[in-house]
């Protein structure tokens, strides 16, 4: 009778085992694929769900590009004489007398004469002379007829010294932050760049925007290098800023790691994005469910499912099967933007694996008990 009683307790926690998992569940990442696609808009949901092919590709993969409009790149590059308010200016003059005006031996040295406001610097003896809008040649000799007349056969030479007339600041991560002078080795938007001790960081994902007036353009610093046009020729007033990329995506569900992760590459496609959290969890990933979710502006959307009446911004998942004969290849060409989510689901047999796994570990346990109270 006891050995029947043992049977018919072990009977009854089995079923009682198997009834309470299946009514609780187990642990998991996240949905599977029957609780996604249960939330399309087939399905009374408020999300498209779409199989990712070479039409979808085509559309959906649209990242937005960066780079310089026509007027910034059609500037020409600046005299880099062309003295203006605010510059400094070294005067030398020469005189052919012992004691003359300003020379005393020979020659006065008139060191950073500041421009004014108004574009005039004083030199004694000549006065108040017009510098902003001429040259230092201009200006010598206009310096040199004012003196004429006061001292025989006057010798002047004027040279630019860098002054906050016509320059530009950069802030950001570049090595060297700061207000630096558009001079003839600085006049490009590289030189002044390389002047301020170049990137502090990554730069393969480092991007420039360059502000002037009420306009501003953005490029990738890459790029700087890789097209010539976008090396644009600086102004005065010039802000250049200099920032790291700040896209981001998130992984979930069955990949090697589950964290949010920063782009390293201005183009990022599904498989990069898999790959850089260590790929798919062999023991648990269904290669069949790999999820991107984004919310798609309208236009985008629109063209995506072949449509022209969707207003506002729409939930889009799209599926991924990496197991048809292009899946790889589609996954290869899917670009990943800001802010996507990429989820891999868990393959069927996880689940039943995990029910085998919990109702054996609780029978074992069961087991124990049912010895020890048997020996008791």
């Amino acid at each position: 009778m006891k050995i029947m009683a043992s049977r018919r307790t072990r009977i009854l926690s089995v079923v009682f085992i198997a009834a309470f998992v299946a009514s609780c569940g187990l642990p998991r990442s996240g949905p599977n694929k029957r609780e996604i696609f249960a939330g399309s808009v087939l399905k009374k949901g408020d999300a498209f769900i779409v199989t990712v092919n070479s039409r979808v590709n085509q559309a959906a993969s649209v990242v937005p590009s960066l780079g310089f409009s026509e007027n910034f790149k059609n500037s020409g590059i600046i005299g880099s004489d062309t003295i203006r308010p605010g510059d400094r200016l070294g005067l030398t003059v020469y005189e052919n007398v012992e004691e003359g005006l300003l020379a005393r031996g020979g020659a006065a040295v008139l060191d950073e004469v500041q421009v004014d406001s108004a574009g005039f610097i004083f030199v004694p003896y000549a006065g108040r002379i017009k510098a902003s809008g001429n040259t230092p040649n201009q200006v010598r000799d206009l310096i040199t007829k004012k003196l004429d007349t006061q001292t025989p056969d006057p010798q002047v030479t004027v040279r630019r010294v860098a002054g906050d007339g016509a320059t530009v600041s950069i802030v950001g991560t570049v090595n060297g932050q700061g207000v630096y002078p558009i001079e003839r080795p600085t006049r490009t938007l590289s030189a002044m760049l390389a002047k301020a001790g170049g990137i502090a960081g990554e730069g393969n994902v480092a991007q420039i925007t360059v502000i002037r007036g009420n306009k501003r353009g953005k490029i990738w610093f890459d790029d700087l290098h890789r097209y010539p046009e976008l090396d644009i020729a600086l102004r005065p007033g010039d802000k250049i800023v200099v920032e790291q990329d700040t896209r981001s995506y998130t992984a979930l569900g069955a990949t090697g790691s589950q964290t949010r992760i920063g782009f390293n590459s201005q183009n990022l496609s599904a498989l990069e994005a898999i790959a850089q959290v260590g790929g798919l969890n062999t023991s648990l990933a269904d290669p069949t469910g790999v999820f991107i979710m984004r919310n798609e502006p309208e236009e985008i959307a629109n063209s995506v499912l072949g449509r022209t009446d969707l207003e506002g911004t729409q939930r889009f998942v799209y599926v991924l099967d990496l197991t048809e004969p292009n899946g790889m290849f589609e996954a290869r060409d899917f670009a990943i933007r800001d802010e996507d989510t990429v989820y891999v689901t868990e393959a069927p047999f996880t689940q039943w694996s995990k029910t085998l796994n919990a109702i054996t570990g609780t029978l074992g346990a069961a087991n124990t008990v049912s010895s020890l109270a048997s020996t008791n």
